[in-house]
């Protein structure tokens, strides 16, 4: 059973302005530059035959291409820090590409998504690190910034099975226009 989802592609140049935060938060497990992306929808696992429904799917979407520029270095997880991501600033065409993502899995049969939806790269994953140590990093780096960066494809990906992580696999792309 592949483990699947949607999202967009980071350009390699945008991915080393990333990787260059890497470093400074003890314990944070850094992602390789290579599995940087935005997610548009956790899928999860799923049989061949939903695979090929959603690959269906996505292929009857029709949005444009889109210019995504971030938004800082963020902490997702609060009190118990979970991740180090870079946020991608409001983008309201985005979000559409995001909703259609969403509409068309549930059209399958797929769960809803529950969680609001918060554009990001994910940079590391923290586990057992103080929101302290996240603070004082953040802090450190306040004029961080990276190029923003044209979107002219979404992807329906691929990740380990069971273990979900990278490497990420593009199964199928799909243009913007």
């Amino acid at each position: 059973m592949p483990r699947l989802f949607t999202g967009l592609e980071i350009p390699a140049d945008v991915g080393l302005a990333l990787a260059a935060a890497r470093g400074g938060l003890f314990g944070a497990r850094w992602i390789d530059s290579a599995d940087y992306h935005v997610t548009l929808r956790f899928i999860g696992d799923v049989d061949a035959r939903v695979a090929d429904e959603i690959a269906g799917q996505l292929a009857e979407i029709r949005r444009p291409r889109m210019v995504l520029e971030f938004d800082g270095l963020h902490g997702f997880g609060g009190a118990k820090p979970r991740a180090l991501v870079a946020r991608i600033k409001a983008n309201a065409a985005l979000n559409e590409l995001q909703g259609e993502n969403e509409r068309r899995m549930r059209r399958i049969g797929l769960a809803p998504e529950t969680r609001n939806y918060t554009p990001h790269v994910t940079l590391a994953r923290l586990r057992s690190i103080s929101a302290s140590s996240v603070a004082d990093y953040l802090g450190a780096r306040g004029a961080w910034s990276a190029p923003s960066f044209e979107a002219a494809r979404f992807a329906l990906f691929s990740a380990r099975e069971g273990a979900g992580g990278g490497p990420y696999l593009v199964e199928a792309a799909y243009p913007l226009s």
